[in-house]
């Protein structure tokens, strides 16, 4: 087969492949914040950065977050944001918006004007599965005693 016509190819989303990563996402994200029901917001240090997890709408079957970390010289590292809806009836968890990318279409036509992969949403999905667990295995709390005198 030639080389060309390989290219010209559809390219085919691996929809088994996206689900297995945002039920798996939604597992993470719950370990991370489980009191999000009663809570708007949670934080924790993973190293010198700073994540805070928020609520920004509740509804019945949907909770969408903004997921965002912090480092100390933001000047140099920049900072992430990712927001996520979560689907409870389905327990899933999918990119919404990445850094200032919103609305992510499950294809794209490569090479398109912004770069993006044909499979940007799974590697948006990806990142955050590697970032959550890292979030898992590094964060730390940082308790407050309050002293009643």
């Amino acid at each position: 087969m030639s080389v060309q016509r390989a290219r010209k190819r559809a390219f085919k989303m691996d929809l088994v492949k996206l689900h297995a990563v945002c039920e798996a996402n939604y597992a993470r994200l719950l370990r991370l914040f489980p009191d999000y029901e009663h809570s708007n917001s949670r934080e924790f240090h993973v190293g010198p950065a700073r994540v805070v997890l928020e609520v920004l709408e509740r509804s019945r079957y949907t909770t969408f977050f903004r997921v965002q970390q912090y480092h100390a010289d933001d000047r140099w590292l920049g900072s992430l944001r990712v927001e996520v809806r979560a689907y409870h009836d389905a327990g899933m968890l999918e990119v919404g918006a990445f850094q200032s990318h919103r609305r992510i279409a499950a294809r794209y036509d490569y090479p398109n004007t912004h770069m993006l992969q044909q499979d940007e949403k799974i590697q948006q999905n990806h990142f955050l599965a590697e970032w959550l667990e890292h979030c898992l295995g590094h964060g730390r709390v940082d308790t407050v005693h309050v002293v009643n005198g």
